[in-house]
């Protein structure tokens, strides 16, 4: 089973957005940016703007797409495609997620997902604007 999914990579004076998965979800505990699977019918792009508005309360400009990757794990394939976004508006969790601020510097000491450790590494290796 492959499951098409977008992330949001939103900075913010040299800070990265993330939040945490909940706890009984695949990969519960482990940070990762914001967003989520696409529903058969929209673009990664409508994707996008919606999970953000349904997780974190906020409009965003989905911009260039930064990097793309195919991972799998046990039990699903997920095709990721992660974009750079402006959101309008403090990101407030709706979902109870835990949700934080994170310094380029410092996303190699978070747990992400294995899916997201490409991206992390071309994030804190280059200046990638």
């Amino acid at each position: 089973m492959t499951v098409v999914v977008v992330a949001a990579v939103i900075e913010d004076n040299h800070r990265f957005l993330v939040t945490r998965r909940q706890p009984g979800v695949h990969l519960a505990g482990m940070w990762e940016f914001p967003g989520g699977k696409t529903n058969p019918d929209e673009t990664r792009e409508a994707a996008l703007r919606r999970e953000l508005l349904e997780e974190l309360d906020v409009e965003a400009d989905v911009g260039e797409r930064l990097y793309r990757t195919e991972h799998v794990y046990p039990d699903r394939t997920i095709e990721l495609d992660f974009y750079r976004c402006n959101i309008k508006g403090a990101p407030r969790p709706l979902q109870g997620q835990e949700m934080r601020w994170v310094p380029r510097a410092e996303l190699p000491s978070l747990d992400f997902p294995p899916a997201d450790a490409e991206l992390i590494a071309l994030l804190t290796t280059s200046d990638a604007r």
